[in-house]
């Protein structure tokens, strides 16, 4: 398949078409908007589903074979070792602050649902498969890089260390996170119910997942454009991080994929777990414990760079290079 037919058809696709009338939008100053209420229920909505489905895949799955294994460790330590690499980078290239470069680390370790739900649903619309367990990486892909991007900022500046209470707080953050919670829970329920469970829910959790999908990534251009604005604020050198960082860690992902022997569908979601930025869980964690990190670099490099990026480009990209390696 030719790489430019697999952008334009990723572009051309109905979800996002949906997201690039959301930038539109914001940028016309439209009256349009996804109330609040709606998009948290959309975001729970895509969570159960890509958990459920998961869980399902790992209850088909007749063994755990050294592949499964190898997978799951790989996805756990590039989650824990990203951050470090993304901060060397960060103080290399860049004068920025050591909290707001361990905050922006951070980030580029953990990984995007919303990332990894359009390349699923990109993949489907091509046919091709992928192993459930990928679900149970994405779920332990969140509080390593947590953890990293906490210590390289506590290890930096002994001044900002917390407070015992604020750090029991701060696991209690991560571990109860709704996102979290919610991947899991669902990850588990599949596993539980199998088959004849998903059969039960198909209707609700399989058949709308594309419209709905639709609708977030709507609400998802909105969002984009309220931060587009604080992008003014940054050095070239921060701008471009947001699009080279996401290739180094999809790059790194694709070579794992390679080794360990994955398929070309279970090998481009990898990559995309790699080349992703968190934009929900990392940064609530962040506000709680590094309050001086500046939020408005953090944020908008991960919503209004990387994610634009990799949703138009950096997965059909990353599906043609699997495409190559690991068919």
């Amino acid at each position: 398949m030719d790489f430019l037919h697999i952008i334009s058809q990723n572009i051309l696709s109905p979800a996002i078409l949906f997201f690039v009338l959301g930038i539109l939008a914001g940028f016309i100053k439209s009256d349009l908007e996804v109330p609040e209420s709606i998009s948290r229920y959309l975001s729970i909505y895509l969570m159960m589903a890509i958990g459920i489905k998961g869980g399902v895949a790992i209850a088909n799955t007749p063994e755990f074979t050294w592949t499964i294994v190898a997978a799951i460790g790989a996805g756990f330590a590039m989650s824990l070792l990203t951050p470090f690499l993304s901060f060397a980078i960060l103080k290399t290239t860049t004068s920025i602050d050591k909290p707001t470069a361990a905050a922006i680390a951070s980030h580029y370790g953990s990984i995007s649902i919303v990332t990894f739900a359009t390349a699923a649903a990109f993949l489907k619309s091509n046919e091709i498969a992928y192993a459930g367990y990928i679900v149970a990486i994405l779920a332990l892909m969140e509080a390593p890089a947590i953890f990293s991007g906490l210590y390289l900022a506590h290890k930096s500046s002994p001044e900002t260390r917390s407070h015992k209470s604020e750090e029991k707080k701060l696991f209690r953050e991560i571990f109860t996170n709704g996102a979290i919670l919610l991947l899991f829970g669902a990850f588990i329920i599949g596993c539980i119910t199998g088959q004849p469970g998903m059969d039960k829910v198909a209707g609700f959790l399989d058949a709308p997942f594309q419209g709905i999908l639709c609708l977030f990534l709507l609400d998802m251009g909105l969002v984009v454009t309220k931060n587009v604005g604080q992008l003014k604020k940054f050095t070239w050198s921060l701008a471009v991080f947001g699009i080279y960082m996401p290739l180094i860690g999809a790059s790194l992902g694709l070579l794992i994929s390679w080794v360990i022997g994955l398929d070309v569908g279970t090998g481009t979601l990898f990559a995309v777990l790699c080349g992703s930025a968190s934009y929900i869980a990392v940064p609530a964690a962040m506000r709680l414990a590094l309050p001086e990190a500046k939020a408005s670099i953090y944020l908008p490099m991960s919503l209004a760079i990387t994610f634009p990026f990799n949703v138009a480009l950096g997965v059909p990209l990353y599906f043609a290079i699997a495409n190559k390696i690991l068919a």
